[in-house]
């Protein structure tokens, strides 16, 4: 069974950056795609970006495209999103997770139940 345990996140201004960190342990991450989503108190749990098995291809929420950059590292067994020019409408914890199975090197799972192993998030908080 894997372990997920996220880091990275905290209190940044508008237009701030900051860099989350998935670390896994018990399992390699390297035959399962990888996502970030996240929540916030009344939202219902989002697609913020997923990478591939392989990392030749990643996907997007429309909300954050151009400004976040999803990556992962399969010999380190870490998966990383980097957040520039946050907004406060980013405020959110922020989760990550494997898919549910062994999709295509290239496929790239977009939808939260083709997710499992949640890790126990990180709160990213954005002021005006």
């Amino acid at each position: 069974q894997v372990e997920l345990v996220e880091s990275g996140g905290g209190l940044v201004r508008t237009g701030g950056s900051l860099t989350l960190s998935c670390a896994a342990s018990g399992r390699t991450l390297y035959p399962y795609a990888m996502g970030w989503f996240r929540q916030a108190p009344t939202t219902d749990r989002e697609l913020v970006a997923a990478i591939s098995r392989s990392g030749m291809n990643v996907a997007y929420g429309d909300s954050v495209k151009g400004r976040f950059t999803i990556s992962r590292d399969n010999a380190d067994n870490t998966v990383s999103l980097q957040m520039n020019s946050l907004k406060p409408e980013d405020t959110a914890i922020y989760y990550c997770a494997t898919s549910t199975q062994q999709f295509s090197r290239t496929f790239v799972p977009r939808r939260t139940i083709e997710y499992q192993s949640w890790g126990r998030g990180t709160q990213v908080t954005v002021s005006p």
